[in-house]
């Protein structure tokens, strides 16, 4: 007999293995998009095991397990910041796993139901507020099953998150043990693998002979989905092009002070150079997130840095030079007393930005508007000065949000910049697409991670925003992955990892096409949080009324009350009446 412990924790080591798996990961370079149709059966299966109590034991081990395997790459980023994303996701699916533990109190005979509503609710809230963080959110999974994802246009991830989430639970009420079948599945040993197979498959098809009408209408909207993902127009030849030069330089930007920052503007005017000289030759050049470190509107504007101004003076006689626009990240710096009123600090406003050069002038900026919470952004300092200062000596470098969305206006056609960390949102995609935007051009910095698989993890959600919004989008990254996307999800073109190189890329201009989900958002993420919130109100407030309306015994009727030994499970479970003591 092994311990019940022994296979709860198990069951949380597989089903950290299993997520993790499904992503992008150091041993499988795109992850593999089928584990994730399973993924969250041991998680289900450990709701139908454990107690109320144990249950927060149990989700914020399965939190840290599956967030230290598949984010291992946070700690490169920040000191600090492994140790909040796991600390977040402890608190997360400890309170998770509490809701799925009591829907299987609340709906002893169709849990699964509530467990997929819940994973579903889970998964939307938590990419919203300070802490919003779309990392890991089951849909994104699929990003290289391109007739499965396709239905984003309609229904963002989250519909493809629906079709993924519903196996795991479905299977998960099949396998658990219950009742009159609660022979426990803590028994066991190498010869009892076979055995333990059958008895599982036996379970499958008795429940879904119970539970089929759930599962064909799942099966259906699977089929639905396919059928639209093979349906859905992919011809783009028609579409005016726009031909975008992708600056690769192999280099964090931030590393090394002044004399790094003039060998990577070396680095970068060398490779625009010799994309500029290629054929076809582009109608555009963009450099990576902040691919140019020095403040250039600070530094003209003070000129007390002698050898920074040199730079940022090298870099505008440079720009003058070119013929085409040039869009590039920069730290953009700017005085600004009413968003920062403490003259200690010269009322100085840092950004993460985007400019975009014409003829060596600076014509529009979009300034950075969903900053990475704790590592870019802390916007409690004064209800919590302690944490704001231990960032600080952390080396935390914070940046102030930016409020437009931007629009430029490039060569025949118009675009947003969503920087980095923004391109995990799509309702950041659709607010761009909504204000004009034709293309999204995304400038991204992970050359800090060194790790193929963080640089995939993004690039997964970059496949979703052009998906959801039929808009190509194009990549231009510090090392990994620079790339074009069409508006089907199809990468059209890549860059290798980690070499310094470019690419001249060639994507469609769509301008005639609204989808449901730029036009509606997130309705359906909205839709699954409020359905779990309206299953689990009327789930407890019916066992409530339950447990009240049960009265005691009338007296007198002690033939009506069960055997001490007897329980639902007893042949008999009003037996005979009891003979009284003598």
């Amino acid at each position: 007999m092994v311990k019940p412990i022994l296979w709860n924790l198990g069951l949380a080591a597989l089903a950290a293995l299993l997520f993790a798996g499904a992503f992008p990961n150091p041993l499988i370079e795109n992850g593999v998009p089928a584990l994730a149709w399973v993924a969250y059966v041991p998680v289900f299966l450990l709701a139908y095991r454990v107690s109320v109590g144990a249950s927060i034991f149990w989700g914020a081990l399965y939190a840290l397990l599956a967030y230290s395997l598949f984010n291992y790459w946070l700690a490169a980023f920040h000191p600090l910041a492994g140790t909040i994303v796991y600390s977040v996701y402890m608190v997360y699916l400890a309170l998770v796993f509490v809701l799925l533990r009591l829907s299987v109190i609340f709906f002893p005979r169709r849990a699964y139901i509530a467990h997929w509503l819940i994973w579903l609710g889970y998964e939307y809230l938590r990419t919203l507020g300070f802490l919003g963080y779309a990392f890991g959110v089951t849909g994104y999974s699929q990003w290289r099953v391109l007739p499965i994802i396709q239905i984003a246009d309609v229904f963002g991830v989250w519909g493809v998150s629906a079709l993924v989430v519903f196996p795991s639970a479905w299977l998960a009420a099949a396998l658990a043990r219950r009742g009159r079948e609660a022979a426990p599945l803590d028994a066991g040993g190498a010869a009892a693998i076979l055995p333990a197979l059958r008895d599982a498959w036996r379970r499958v098809r008795e429940f879904w002979a119970r539970e089929r009408i759930a599962a064909a209408g799942w099966l259906c909207a699977l089929v639905a989905a396919l059928v639209y993902g093979f349906a859905v127009p992919r011809d783009f030849s028609d579409a005016p092009r726009a031909n975008i030069a992708l600056i690769q330089h192999n280099t964090d930007p931030w590393i090394g002070g002044t004399p790094a920052f003039r060998r990577n503007f070396e680095i970068l005017s060398r490779l625009s150079d010799e994309a500029l000289a290629a054929y076809p030759r582009p109608d555009m050049v963009v450099w990576s997130e902040t691919a140019f470190t020095s403040r250039i509107v600070y530094h003209l504007a003070f000129r007390y840095e002698e050898e920074a101004l040199e730079l940022v003076e090298d870099l505008l006689r440079y720009m003058a030079r070119q013929d085409v626009p040039f869009v590039i990240g920069n730290h953009d710096a700017r005085v600004d007393p009413v968003r920062n009123p403490n003259p200690l600090e010269g009322h100085i406003v840092n950004f993460n930005a985007a400019l975009l050069f014409e003829e060596g002038r600076i014509t529009e900026v979009y300034r950075k508007k969903h900053l990475v919470p704790f590592t870019e952004h802390f916007p409690f300092r004064r209800q919590f000065p302690r944490i704001h200062r231990w960032l600080r000596e952390a080396d935390t470098h914070f940046w102030d949000y930016g409020t437009e969305p931007t629009v430029f206006r490039g060569p025949g056609f118009y675009f947003s910049t969503p920087i980095c960390f923004e391109e995990s949102y799509g309702y950041l995609g659709r607010l761009f697409v909504r204000e004009g935007a034709e293309v999204l051009v995304n400038l991204s910095n992970m050359a800090w991670a060194s790790s193929l698989s963080s640089q995939n993890q993004q690039l997964k959600m970059a496949v979703f925003r052009a998906v959801e919004n039929r808009r190509a989008v194009a990549r231009s990254t510090a090392s990994g992955q620079t790339a074009a996307i069409y508006p089907d999800g199809r990468i059209s073109a890549m860059a290798p990892p980690f070499e310094e190189t470019w690419i001249t890329v060639s994507v469609p201009v769509v301008r005639d096409r609204v989808t449901l989900y730029t036009r509606f958002g997130d309705f359906l993420g909205v839709a699954f949080a409020l359905a779990a919130g309206v299953s689990l109100i009327i789930g407890s407030v019916s066992c409530i009324i339950k447990k009240t309306s049960r009265g005691p015994a009338p007296a007198g009727r002690g033939s009506a009350q069960p055997s001490r030994g007897a329980g639902r499970n007893a042949p008999n479970a009003v037996g005979k009446p009891r003979r009284r003591k003598r």
